[in-house]
């Protein structure tokens, strides 16, 4: 008996400490002394701070308390959030990628601060900082239930720099209260901190966060209070004009261009809550190019959108219908068009507007109006890209939205077909998020119109997953009629309805070299009902994996699939190669194994080989990649993907290669060199990309900026470039 009553006392005990480890607070004291931000903790205000502290390991367990210890301390005046830091450390032997901003997590040493300034569990800000006094800023949507929504192309103005020392490393940051959004009055934020430490190899956090769940989800988190309400804030006005001169010879069509282009970005933070982004006559040739990509599918791919205009709040309008087959937004189609050859050029931009944010702590609001130009000689008619959104908070962390999207040609030309002067979509969407982000899944029905074309047109789509620490499912079930279209959208494939399910196990083991095993089975079936509700594909794999304790990853996964063609396809991409014939059912099987190295090391690999088959043939596929780095300045990556096709006669057999090393040097944390060549023999190209930028004010940047792109199969110059671009932040 007494075993009994000891044992219901320390599960009270457990419950209880779990229930104030999800409670924890701190304040945060108002303050009128000014602080140095030198990255030494030398103020004597400091002492009066309160702490967050006690973190908790996320990695390898988390079921204890971190090895290497972090205090986090705040204060504010009224127009600044003050942090110091401190972490504790094995020795001084941090590891970086680089001195450049914006760095990616995994594999280096440094500390998140994550801020739900809303409350509502589904938005926040991030501000980051490595022991080198490197920074970065990002924008978490969603929940942060997915990596997709995790957007590091956000800028903002602030500061912070660090200091190392023998067995820890200090660092203070000065964050421009004008940089959140935030309500007038409020008096908490939800605030959680994540640090990664290489030397020990822990990854901790402030609030506990099980394994299964993402380090960065917005379901744990504590609370920050502020010791007096905050108040309005000065609505900042931020002028971002830039001029870029351009020299380009286009060797193909014997054609060279010298330009000189104006224009320039405004943000306005309208009240505490909205943003207020125009632009004029916006130029995008410094954003780092896209990565070349082997498709050998019937299918086009979707690419990051990287344009700073288009990131803040961008869930807001990007996040409606299914990521993967029915997203009725996606910006990249605003400034892209095709050519009467079919080709993807740029459309001008001439300008636009996009203001987004919170009406009131449950309703959120994104309005976006973009004019692109006309272009008779590729008969491009100018076009008004509108696009509106309501969100509403429902229940703990969910939210029901509402969209309308219009692409409206403007003095439509006589070269422009009737059915093409505009498109029309309306949608409504449920997203539903859990209190503890254990059950996650939406609901959506999506219309479009079209001139004379106005009956069906609809994209449906519901799913719902299931995430606990030893297993996780979902389903997920769409349909896209054969005559839902949507212009400024991505969908990959119309006439469908398609079912996917997935269920997941995972092992912990409590000793040895391995942190988790996992396996999972995945099944997709595609049926499409313009083909009398014919099975035309299905895939079905089975995988499994071990995550080591030293980071190492091994992985292998058996693949069974059916495709049926209803219309030819060449997947080898070759010149007047024979098509596989339409109304043919292929099975094909294959087997992948993938082996990724400890990424803590200065030198780093995957390994990625595959074999089966592919429709009517075989393919055999290797991917590597390699990372060297020389902390802290330069770091040396090297892709390489190849695929060797074999189809039976009278079909191709091809090599197909990607090649793509890269270099980065960051000579400080002012001035950055890197270079980007990509070899692809599919797309028959070799790209050169280099890019030297200096960083002379605060998100003000001077680029020299070399572009040079051959043929590879003749290895002739195809299009040549060289831009000198200056833009400048200026906040009035």
């Amino acid at each position: 008996m007494a075993r009994y009553y000891a044992a219901i006392l320390l599960l009270i005990f457990f419950f209880k400490l779990n229930a104030q480890d999800q409670s924890k607070s701190f304040t945060v004291k108002l303050i009128s002394e000014n602080i140095k931000i030198d990255g030494i903790l030398d103020e004597p205000i400091w002492d009066s701070a309160e702490s967050a502290k006690d973190f908790h390991q996320y990695f390898p367990s988390d079921s204890v308390m971190a090895e290497q210890q972090t205090t986090i301390k705040m204060l504010y005046d009224n127009t600044t959030l003050y942090i110091a830091i401190k972490g504790n450390a094995a020795g001084k032997d941090f590891l970086t990628n680089s001195l450049q901003r914006d760095f990616r997590g995994g594999g280096i040493d440094q500390i998140s601060l994550v801020f739900d300034t809303f409350n509502d569990g589904t938005n926040a800000f991030l501000f980051g900082m490595n022991p080198y006094g490197v920074r970065r800023e990002a924008l978490i949507s969603g929940g942060g239930t997915d990596r997709g929504g995790f957007t590091t192309s956000w800028d903002v103005k602030w500061r912070g720099e660090s200091k190392i020392y023998d067995n820890y490393f200090t660092a203070e940051m000065a964050i421009p209260l004008t940089s959140f959004k935030f309500k007038e009055g409020e008096t908490k934020w939800r605030f959680n901190s994540y640090r990664l430490d290489m030397q020990t190899n822990e990854r901790t956090t402030w609030i506990k966060i099980p394994q299964n769940q993402f380090i960065f989800g917005l379901a744990f988190m504590g609370d920050m209070i502020f010791e007096k309400p905050l108040g309005k804030s000065r609505t900042p006005l931020a002028l971002i004009p830039y001029v870029n001169t351009i020299s380009s010879k286009d060797f193909e069509n014997n054609k060279s261009l010298t330009n000189l282009k104006v224009g320039g970005d405004a943000k306005i933070a309208v009240g505490n809550s909205l943003n207020l982004d125009l632009t004029i006559n916006p130029d995008f040739s410094t954003v780092e190019v896209d990565n070349f990509i082997t498709n050998l599918t019937r299918f086009e791919v979707a690419l990051p959108e990287r344009r700073q205009f288009f990131v803040d709040n961008n869930d807001l309008f990007g996040n409606f219908g299914g990521g993967r087959d029915a997203n009725p937004f996606f910006s990249r189609r605003i400034g892209i068009a095709r050519d009467t050859a079919d080709n993807t050029i740029e459309n001008r931009i001439i300008g636009g507007l996009r203001l987004s944010g919170k009406i009131n702590n449950n309703l959120r609001l994104g309005f976006l109006n973009i004019q692109t130009e006309k272009d008779e000689e590729n008969e491009i008619p100018s076009n008004n890209n509108m696009m509106f959104a309501l969100q509403q908070k429902l229940f703990a962390r969910s939210n029901v939205g509402f969209f309308f999207i219009n692409r409206q040609a403007i003095n439509a030309a006589s070269f422009l077909p009737e059915d093409e002067e505009y498109n029309r979509v309306i949608g409504i969407d449920y997203n539903l998020a859990s209190e503890d982000n254990s059950w996650v899944g939406k609901a959506y029905v999506h219309k479009s119109f079209q001139p004379n074309d106005n009956e069906g047109n609809y994209s449906l789509g519901i799913n719902l997953g299931k995430n606990t620490r030893y297993f996780s499912a979902f389903v997920d079930a769409v349909s896209i009629d054969e005559e839902f279209n949507s212009d400024l959208g991505f969908i990959r494939r119309k006439d469908i309805f398609k079912l996917t399910n997935n269920l997941e196990g995972r092992f912990w083991p409590a000793k040895g070299k391995v942190n988790r095993y996992q396996a999972q089975l995945f099944n997709t079936l595609t049926w499409r009902p313009g083909l009398d509700f014919r099975n035309t594909d299905y895939n079905v794999s089975l995988e499994t994996s071990a995550e080591f304790r030293t980071l190492e990853r091994l992985q292998a996964r058996f693949s069974k699939r059916f495709v049926y063609l209803a219309s030819e396809f060449e997947p080898t991409g070759k010149e007047n190669a024979v098509s596989l014939p339409a109304d043919t059912g292929y099975h094909f099987s294959n087997v992948e194994l993938e082996f990724q190295s400890d990424n803590r090391k200065n030198f780093s690999f995957s390994v990625q080989p595959s074999y089966g088959g592919f429709f009517n043939g075989n393919r055999y596929s290797m991917e590597t990649r390699f990372t060297w780095r020389f902390i802290p300045k330069v770091n040396i990556g090297f892709n390489a993907q190849y695929d060797h096709i074999e189809l039976p006669s009278p079909f191709s057999r091809a090599d197909i290669w990607l090649i793509s090393p890269r270099a980065n040097i960051t000579f400080n944390k002012s001035l950055f060199w890197s270079t980007l060549v990509q070899y692809s023999n599919q797309r028959d190209n070799l790209g050169i990309n280099s890019r030297l930028q200096w960083r002379f004010a605060p998100l003000s940047d001077l680029f020299l900026v070399y572009n040079d792109n051959y043929f590879v199969n003749t290895f002739a110059p195809r299009v040549r470039s060289i831009n000198l671009k200056l833009t400048y932040w200026l906040n009035i």
